[in-house]
């Protein structure tokens, strides 16, 4: 697996070693040891799946403290435009993202650690989205802010007036709104 480093410490994304021939290609997309050497010791508990259709914006979504979640993202039908924000009060890229084009092609994973908000948008045809969650979803603890906030300054490759929203995330507050419950440790 290559990790690559992105402009905000502890945001990865992840390339597995891709093995191909006649018969098409195998990949692990996860080996609990190998993460736990190049990215850090993670307990995932819950595995989720969305399937979408082009123009589908999701997030900006995270759960709230003591329910946050770390998440491991890969798109494996279509592709997704996959941003992280950072959330975390006094974080020196604090509103800051990072995108990741993930498709079914390249591969490629997306680690979010907790502190950070998350998104996506379908740029595909349809697109089958997973990922993996180091703490179980807790409606009371969900929450966002608007994957259509003009100051956050993220190019989603798709026209944001015809982005197919859900309610909720419709009426999510933009970051100038927004009272993180994320507090910046220099040694996170």
């Amino acid at each position: 697996m290559n990790v690559i480093k992105t402009d905000i410490e502890g945001v990865l994304i992840l390339e597995p070693r891709v093995f191909t021939d006649a018969r098409g290609y195998f990949f692990e997309s996860y080996n609990k040891k190998v993460f736990d050497r190049e990215v850090g010791h993670i307990d995932f508990v819950q595995d989720n799946e969305s399937c979408s259709s082009r123009g589908v914006m999701r997030g900006l979504h995270f759960q709230r403290p003591p329910h946050a979640q770390a998440k491991l993202v890969r798109c494996v039908r279509g592709s997704v435009l996959d941003v992280a924000v950072d959330i975390r009060r006094g974080s020196p890229t604090y509103g800051r993202h990072v995108s990741c084009l993930l498709t079914e092609h390249n591969h490629r994973q997306f680690f979010i650690p907790r502190g950070f908000a998350h998104g996506f948008a379908v740029l595909s045809d349809t697109a089958v989205f997973q990922y993996k969650c180091d703490n179980y979803y807790c409606p009371e603890a969900d929450s966002g802010i608007s994957i259509l906030d003009p100051t956050l300054g993220i190019d989603w490759g798709l026209d944001p007036a015809e982005a197919i929203l859900s309610n909720k995330d419709r009426c999510q507050s933009m970051l100038a709104d927004f009272n993180s419950p994320f507090i910046f440790k220099n040694n996170q």
